[in-house]
């Protein structure tokens, strides 16, 4: 938990959209967490809360086993605001009447504003606003106390509130971008009602969290498994801002880095940040271990056994190193304790998660309490360049997910020069930013061409590029012809091996980002 006293607690029911609640909430300079719905009562008051959300959720309260609170939750003394399924659980929890809605309602819709309180502070009586619903079953009858503050045509009790206490509900998600002025709503509960300064920062943040390292570590060392992504490089700049050379980063060459990868990462922290590193060139026993692996969950344990070797080999050589420092971000934290249930295994993941208790070391994890956004903003606060912090995510096993099928050096570096033409011609058509992930993949399907007078029989690339806001789901990237048939043009002629380019137009879900 944070060093921050004031803080918003969001009770998770299992709603799509509860990240998105916070991901909000923090937008505004307020800090909260997300918990589990069943907190106890003792619980509820040690997180010394200053305000409470109560999530949507996919169930029906009418329905057995639906998720509940305590309802201690209401007699916490501070404001209270239930969202969807939130406002449906309180009315049903304090005395009211929930039941099957006779128009159920998903999408936009127009809320009248009855009474300007709560979130509805900052709006007139009789103001149309904005909104985007997601409900089957309705509050039919209010509890005791509560009064309507907004309404809706087939949701007379589209909003409400308590006669005395700070506690509110709204039948619709003011966090989603379709509810036009759904961050005044939010800023109306959160300042106005809650009284909240807004003043969490990341710059504060940076401040506390390096203060907390130095209390974790004390006299210790740490060691730090640097990727060249993000989230490793932020979290290795801020250990380091905090006990300095305490620090060891171990880089790890598996030979299926993006090209000029490891030169990168050696002059970043080397050079600029004075970070100590240790570069293991392991490109031979990589590629060994994944000689004749085809199957796409063979590779990635294959590739994550060898990894834990190798770092296991290198970080033993470093004196008195008592913790292991890993970039786990809170979408991860909140995943292992979702009110939702254990999710099937799509992927197994390429981490250092098997180091810890291999090699007895206790976990460093600075970024725990952030979102991957806000560890971008983060490190930019540190000074960390655009090009690393602003860089678009790449999968653990590397390079070797794109090739769909046994890895060899050859086909490496096929895929590794497409890839390099991807990157130029997205970030020359000025979308690399505003893109979650553009890469190619080298497909084990070769095809006839023609180049010049010759018949060609090579191997197919495909395109991929993706919007997204956290990876959990995504679209695919709707590119201008100009710039597809630009890179397309670039790989066939530039690229040795390729003489065919397709474009991937499947969303996740059902497909995935990566095509391994």
């Amino acid at each position: 938990m944070a060093l921050t006293q004031e803080k918003v607690l969001i009770l998770d029911f299992g709603s799509q959209y509860t990240q998105l609640i916070a991901r909000r909430v923090r937008e505004l300079g307020v800090y909260c967490e997300i918990h589990r719905p069943d907190l106890s009562a003792a619980e509820l008051k040690a997180f010394g809360a200053k305000g409470v959300i109560l999530s949507g959720s996919p169930h029906s309260v009418e329905a057995p086993g639906s998720p509940r609170c305590d309802p201690s939750v209401f007699e916490l003394g501070v404001p209270v605001l239930g969202i969807c399924y939130g406002l449906q659980l309180m009315a049903k929890m304090l005395g009211g009447r929930v039941d099957k809605s006779a128009h159920r309602e998903y999408g936009p819709a127009d809320v009248e504003v009855i009474k300007s309180l709560g979130p509805f502070a900052s709006f007139k009586k009789g103001e149309q606003l904005k909104v985007w619903m997601s409900h089957g079953d309705r509050v039919e009858e209010l509890p005791p106390g509560f009064f309507p503050i907004g309404r809706t045509p087939s949701a007379p009790f589209a909003a409400a509130a308590h006669e005395d206490k700070p506690i509110f509900g709204l039948q619709f998600h003011p966090e989603v971008v379709h509810t036009a002025q759904g961050r005044e709503m939010l800023q109306s509960f959160l300042f106005t009602t809650c009284r909240f300064s807004g003043n969490w920062t990341m710059k504060g943040f940076a401040k506390e969290e390096e203060a907390r390292i130095r209390a974790q570590v004390g006299e210790g060392r740490v060691i730090c498994g640097l990727s060249g992504g993000v989230d490793s490089s932020v979290a290795a700049v801020l250990i380091h801002n905090a006990i300095g050379d305490r620090l060891q980063c171990i880089f790890v060459d598996n030979g299926l880095l993006r090209e000029g990868e490891r030169e990168q990462v050696e002059a970043l922290f080397k050079g600029r940040f004075q970070i100590p590193l240790i570069t293991i060139d392991a490109r031979e026993r990589f590629l060994a271990a994944l000689r004749g692996v085809v199957d796409p969950e063979a590779k990635r344990k294959a590739i994550g056994y060898e990894f834990i070797k190798v770092f296991e080999e290198a970080a033993l050589k470093v004196q008195d190193a008592r913790f292991l420092a890993q970039g786990t971000l809170y979408p991860d934290v909140i995943e292992s304790v979702s009110t939702k249930g254990p999710s099937a295994t799509i992927k197994s993941h390429h981490n250092v998660g098997g180091l810890p208790e291999k090699m007895h070391l206790k976990l460093v994890e600075p970024l725990r309490e952030l979102f991957k956004d806000e560890v971008r903003v983060l490190g930019r606060e540190l000074g960390l360049p655009e090009e690393m912090v602003g860089r678009q995510p790449f999968p653990g096993p590397g390079l070797a997910i794109r090739v769909i099928s046994d890895i060899t050096e050859a086909r490496l570096e096929v895929v590794r020069k497409a890839d390099v033409i991807v990157q130029q011609e997205i970030k020359a058509a000025g979308l690399y930013n505003h893109l979650w992930q553009a890469f190619a993949v080298l497909l084990p399907v070769q095809s006839v061409g023609v180049m010049g007078d010759e018949r060609t029989y090579e191997n197919v690339c495909a395109l991929r590029a993706v919007t997204s806001v956290d990876g959990m789901t995504a679209d695919w990237a709707r590119l201008p012809y100009d710039v597809l048939g630009k890179i397309s043009s670039r790989i066939i002629n530039e690229v040795r091996g390729i003489n065919r380019v397709v474009y991937d137009i499947s969303s996740k879900p059902p497909a995935t980002i990566e095509w391994e």
